[in-house]
């Protein structure tokens, strides 16, 4: 392959020497006759190995020698030298570089002939050279190759989908709800999937002679503020009323989440009232955002009139807007407040399902046992009794609080409880027992 060598070599060649060599010598001839004398001065001695040969054929790549640089392939495979994933993805990665994506498929189609696996790195990367080159029909066709080969989807993947999308007019809403959609199924954006890949969506729109629309905007400000890039979202937002597109109810629901999640419920607010202003009719989504974000923030008393706002709209509260506002009032210990929540969430037909089922024994526990805690077990024993007769599980906290307070009040009702309790598979501790035995004690002292 070269001319004949003057290096003088030790009795001893090592694969670092060698590599040496190769590294320190800048004419590629030379460094190619380096690489073939290795081998040839001893006939029994040095064997080129993976670092050897694939520094060999990096040499050659970046020379544009792709003949020859794929002949060190097949003269691996011949000395039984593993060919690795990083030296094809060497050979990739120099076709992609003169713009040769054909020959990118030609070779990762050779890949069972190297006995090489590719993985998901792999695939990618010839997904996204594939992108690069416009060569749309066979990196969608390439794309589901890789779904039946088992690749899984991720964010380098999937960003390289939304560029494949986003090269024609036709496919942009796509690119759109994927981007969207990214947070919701783990894949949380990266540096290429947040601000710049959404500033790359919009001008690949108008190069391509598709104006961005409300549904545009409005699909990258929701990925954005999914992923916690509020700021942007918001540079977004004022970038497109700029540009004359008017947001909708998803624009401003979105806007109104992010802002809520990240403690700013004031600043949600005053969009709400910008949003009707215009005339546009808030959704349950945009209530819901905005009670979690008060509730959040200890603001009770603004979660409740937006609650109460949303009902004047005749749009029906759930059992999670319930049980965060009763857990605002318990968190001010605000128990009889959070008691008439409790019933209106009954009144209103919101039953246990199994989704909810856990919420609703979270929430009625905790009120009788901030009740109870209050000194307040008349209070606490109707709700006690609405969920046995409603079949809500009762915690074993909430039976010892009830028994301990009744003990001091109507022992009667303590040991009805402790019957309960019992029947119901709950131990009661030592100090509910010395509570017992201390309250029917100190009765018969008194008798």
């Amino acid at each position: 392959m070269g001319s004949k060598s003057v290096t003088k070599w030790p009795k001893q060649i090592t694969p670092s020497l060698v590599e040496g060599l190769i590294y320190s010598e800048r004419d590629l001839d030379k460094a190619i006759s380096i690489f073939d004398a290795a081998t040839a001065e001893y006939s029994n001695g040095f064997r080129h190995d993976r670092s050897t040969f694939g520094l060999m054929i990096r040499r050659l790549l970046s020379a544009n020698k792709f003949v020859p640089a794929e002949d060190m392939l097949v003269r691996m495979k011949r000395e039984k030298c593993d060919i690795t994933e990083d030296i094809l993805l060497s050979v990739y990665r120099a076709y992609a570089r003169v713009h040769k994506p054909l020959e990118v498929m030609r070779v990762f189609g050779k890949v069972k002939d190297y006995e090489c696996e590719p993985t998901a790195k792999s695939y990618i990367t010839v997904f996204s050279i594939l992108v690069s080159e416009s060569q749309l029909k066979m990196a969608f066709k390439f794309y589901r190759h890789m779904r039946q080969k088992g690749i899984p989807t991720s964010v380098p993947s999937l960003n390289v989908l939304i560029k494949a999308l986003c090269k024609t007019a036709t496919t942009m809403d796509s690119a759109f709800r994927i981007f969207q959609e990214m947070p919701k199924h783990g894949h949380t954006p990266d540096s290429h999937g947040r601000t710049l890949e959404a500033k790359e969506l919009l001008i690949d729109m108008e190069a391509n002679g598709c104006s961005p629309s409300v549904v545009s905007y409005s699909c990258l400000i929701h990925g954005l503020c999914q992923s916690n890039k509020l700021a942007d979202a918001l540079e977004l937002f004022k970038e497109m009323k700029s540009k004359g597109v008017e947001p909708n109810v998803y624009t401003y629901s979105s806007l109104i989440d992010g802002l809520c999640k990240n403690g700013y419920s004031l600043q949600a607010m005053e969009l709400l009232e910008r949003m009707t202003r215009k005339s546009l009719v808030p959704n349950s989504i945009t209530y819901s955002s905005l009670i979690q974000g008060f509730c959040s923030e200890g603001k009770i008393t603004e979660a409740v009139r937006i609650l109460d706002r949303m009902k004047l709209q005749d749009l029906k509260p759930d059992a999670g807007l319930y049980s965060k506002i009763i857990n605002g009032f318990c968190e001010t210990n605000k128990f009889q407040e959070a008691a008439n929540f409790l019933d209106e969430m009954v009144l209103s037909g919101i039953t246990p399902n199994r989704v909810t089922w856990g919420l609703h024994v979270r929430v009625h526990n905790r009120v009788v046992q901030g009740f109870c805690a209050e000194g307040c077990p008349n209070k606490a024993f109707p709700i006690y009794l609405g969920l046995r007769t409603r079949g809500i599980s009762v915690e074993m906290k909430t039976f010892e609080s009830l028994i301990r307070c009744f003990c001091k009040t109507d022992l009667h009702k303590a040991a009805r409880i402790l019957d309960e309790m019992v029947v119901d598979g709950c131990i009661p501790d030592e100090e509910t027992w010395n509570a017992i035995f201390s309250g029917f004690w100190d009765r018969r002292k008194n008798a």
